[in-house]
């Protein structure tokens, strides 16, 4: 399947994903289907914890991991951008956002995204 042309597609729906980090890089966050391409937004690490945590996350392009974030530090209570509307990038069919964090149950992730689909 063949990703779709962005500027001849049937819908774009505003998505928002979140989820619980662990203590591996093998938390999927977010995968685009095929037929599909996911524009990224937005992915905001929260730490809602009293202690200071480390985050990564990565993006897999035909199965290679590049890091988005490495060991980005994440005050306690408070929340970083990874990437924000002037760092926003699409993710194709089958590529996908994976996240973990220094310790389990310490950071939250939401990623916003437009999900463009020519079906």
């Amino acid at each position: 399947m063949a990703a779709p042309n962005i500027v001849n597609v049937s819908t774009i729906n505003g998505k928002t994903a979140v989820a619980d980090l662990s203590t591996t890089l093998t938390t999927t966050l977010l995968t685009a289907a095929s037929d599909q391409v996911n524009k990224i937004n937005l992915i905001r690490v929260t730490n809602v914890t009293d202690n200071d945590a480390t985050v990564t996350i990565d993006s897999e392009v035909s199965g290679t991991h590049k890091e988005l974030a490495d060991e980005l530090t994440v005050p306690a209570h408070a929340s970083v951008d990874v990437i924000d509307k002037n760092s926003s990038f699409y993710l194709q069919e089958t590529d996908l956002i994976r996240g973990g964090a220094s310790a389990a149950s310490t950071l939250v992730v939401t990623i916003s995204y437009e999900l463009i689909d020519d079906a």
